[in-house]
């Protein structure tokens, strides 16, 4: 099959063929349809996170079950799936205790086991276990989920990662009162999720903090009530005067440490700060200590700390309700073959998100 591959941090991915192994007792083969094009992968082009050559990027994706192994009941070939990071294995305390966005013990192939992809006779790892920039996906079936709605491949995608990371940390990490006021640094595609989320939880003020004037426009499309260009304004002053005082929640979408930082200085006092974004290895996040006695709390969000078979199929009917845009996140349509093109223009800040299509 055809997949685009990674050989090492800031060079281009190339269009090979690779070859994929038959899925064994509890995987699913899945062809691939649509894969968003995530800030995520950008962090290991960039060398700012580790990752082993060669390897397939890519894991915001939607397709169809090819082939499924001896053991699983769950799915047929045929049926329309979601890919999710997250997969589970089901028997971890963090799986037991309803935690499954944070398994410790995630089900996939040992070393001593036949690699799911190679080529040229190498093993090639798999992006979050999916590696979605590729014709095919072979998945642990604890890694998807069943679309019964009618709702395209493209917009799928972006629920597999973008739209649950965003919506989820609003909804399922922060758990956002209604009436509340909130501040979302970065407006791109986890970013406009994370307003989106704001909206549905019944927030009255939504504050979106860029620096890309496009990305602002469209933050208020999709429901932020104010905006704020931090390349023009102190983002924190700015929040501290729109809500008298500090937003109620705030979330960092970008993964800089300074807007992180931003995010807990933003929040009154009882607020709390949530991080959602990939902050580099080796930084450190470095906070106002007596601003913990006015019991300010700040977080991370695990990919929305979902429970993707019953949220993703959720958020398919809020965009079904049409309370949940999604069309107007996609920004740029493209092949396998402009994956560069699609990195090129996330760093210019040209787009929400672009989706490749197969």
């Amino acid at each position: 099959m055809k997949a685009a591959i990674f050989h090492a941090p800031l060079e281009e991915l190339t269009i090979e063929q690779i070859d994929i192994s038959e899925p064994t007792e509890h995987e699913v083969l899945v062809k691939t349809m649509a894969s968003g094009v995530c800030h995520s992968d950008l962090h290991f082009i960039d060398g700012l996170y580790p990752m082993r050559a060669p390897a397939v990027l890519g894991h915001e994706a939607a397709g169809v079950v090819e082939a499924v192994g001896s053991l699983v009941t769950d799915f047929a070939v045929g049926d329309r799936v979601i890919a999710c990071l997250s997969v589970f294995c089901g028997h971890c305390d963090n799986c037991l205790s309803g935690h499954p966005s944070i398994c410790t013990t995630r089900p996939t192939r040992g070393r001593d086991e036949e690699p799911r992809l190679s080529w040229e006779g190498d093993a090639v790892g798999q992006m979050a276990n999916i590696g979605s920039y590729a014709e095919q996906m072979l998945l642990h079936e604890n890694g998807v989920v069943k679309v019964e709605q009618d709702i395209g491949f493209a917009q799928m995608a972006l629920i597999g990662c973008g739209v649950t990371t965003g919506v989820g940390a609003v909804l399922n990490t922060a758990q956002i009162e209604a009436g509340s006021t909130v501040a979302v640094f970065g407006a791109g595609g986890v970013g406009l999720s994370a307003i989106q989320g704001a909206r549905i939880g019944g927030a009255r003020m939504i504050i979106a903090v860029d620096v890309v004037e496009s990305k602002l426009a469209t933050a208020r499309e999709l429901g932020a009530t104010h905006v704020v260009d931090a390349s023009s304004r102190d983002p924190v002053e700015a929040i501290l005067d729109l809500t008298g005082g500090g937003a109620d929640y705030t979330f960092e979408a970008i993964g800089l440490k300074i807007a992180a930082e931003q995010c807990f200085e933003a929040i009154r006092s009882g607020g709390t700060a949530t991080v959602i974004g990939m902050i580099p290895v080796g930084q450190k996040v470095e906070l106002d200590g007596p601003s913990f006695l006015r019991e300010k709390k700040i977080q991370g969000s695990s990919m929305g700390s979902n429970r993707f078979r019953a949220d993703m199929p959720k958020y398919i009917d809020f965009y079904l309700q049409g309370r949940l845009n999604l069309d107007e996140m996609i920004t740029r349509r493209g092949s396998l073959e402009d994956v560069n093109e699609a990195f090129r223009a996330m760093k210019a800040g040209e787009v929400a998100r672009s989706v490749l299509e197969f």
